[in-house]
């Protein structure tokens, strides 16, 4: 292995060839470039690059271009210098996107669960799966928990459901492809009579599961969109079956519904209704 400064490969010097519990990786080694920009030094050039993480000019300008033809980087022509590229705003957008959802969202779901007294949640569609951004739950002893973070297979939640409906073809097959298997006996798991379930959300504007993610739980679903009218996250009630028979969920679904609703005005969001 060379030292820093001596040239060599970005495996030789990142230890991507060897074990140690000292060695950085190479993705270790990408993120501490981009970690290097900051408000007061918005661009650096190779040689402070290298001298900054402690390797050779050669790695570094490897490291830059790999990240440039990533769009994580960009070439200021005039400077020679590099700063950060477009592609990190993109992905700086979804995180200030759920930030900004689940601040709004708060306040809404505080009522909504006050208003049925069961657990409910706001949830983000990642992939096939949901992941629960937040979480109150019912103060009744038997109920439905969702720990921050947490994820489950979308295409069996009130939630996954609520956002599959309005997603595109393309990650909807992907759901699809990526294989339905069943968390309980009740799981729906024929594409065919599923890609029917989403048109049924479609016409309702919520999603329903029963026992289908959970065994004794139910859950109600419906989306959030924001300024454009993609929908973004979901809000979610669930309970026992016995507390959620099917005259109440008759009168608690337009509950949920018209939570997302205000969590989408509150994302800028209008509604046929607003004009």
């Amino acid at each position: 292995m060379k030292r820093p400064g001596s040239g060599g490969s970005i495996l030789a010097e990142t230890g991507d060839n060897e074990a140690g519990p000292t060695r950085l990786s190479s993705v270790t080694m990408a993120m501490r470039v981009l970690k290097s920009f900051s408000e007061g030094e918005a661009e650096i050039g190779i040689t402070a690059l290298s001298r900054k993480l402690g390797i050779a000019k050669s790695t570094a300008y490897r490291l830059a271009s790999t990240l440039v033809a990533e769009g994580m980087l960009e070439q200021n022509r005039e400077t020679e210098k590099y700063r950060l590229g477009l592609a990190l705003f993109g992905l700086g957008a979804l995180v200030r996107q759920r930030m900004d959802v689940s601040t709004e969202a708060r306040q809404p779901l505080f009522a909504l669960r006050e208003a049925t007294g069961e657990t409910v949640h706001l949830a983000i569609l990642d992939g096939s799966d949901i992941m629960y951004v937040l979480n109150l739950e019912s103060n009744h002893a038997i109920r439905m928990r969702a720990d921050l973070g947490s994820r489950k297979p979308a295409f069996c939640t009130a939630e996954g459901l609520a956002m599959l409906a309005f997603a595109s073809s393309s990650s909807i097959e992907a759901v699809m492809a990526s294989g339905l298997r069943p968390r309980t006996p009740r799981t729906e798991a024929d594409p065919t009579r599923l890609r029917a379930r989403l048109d049924q959300v479609r016409r309702l504007g919520y999603a329903m599961e029963d026992e289908e993610s959970e065994t004794g739980m139910r859950s109600l679903a419906a989306p959030i969109r924001r300024a454009g009218g993609d929908v973004v996250a979901a809000i979610g009630l669930a309970g026992p079956v016995q507390r959620l028979p099917d005259d109440l969920i008759a009168k608690v679904a337009p509950q949920v519904v018209r939570s997302a609703a205000l969590v989408s005005a509150r994302l800028g969001h209008r509604s046929r209704q607003d004009f």
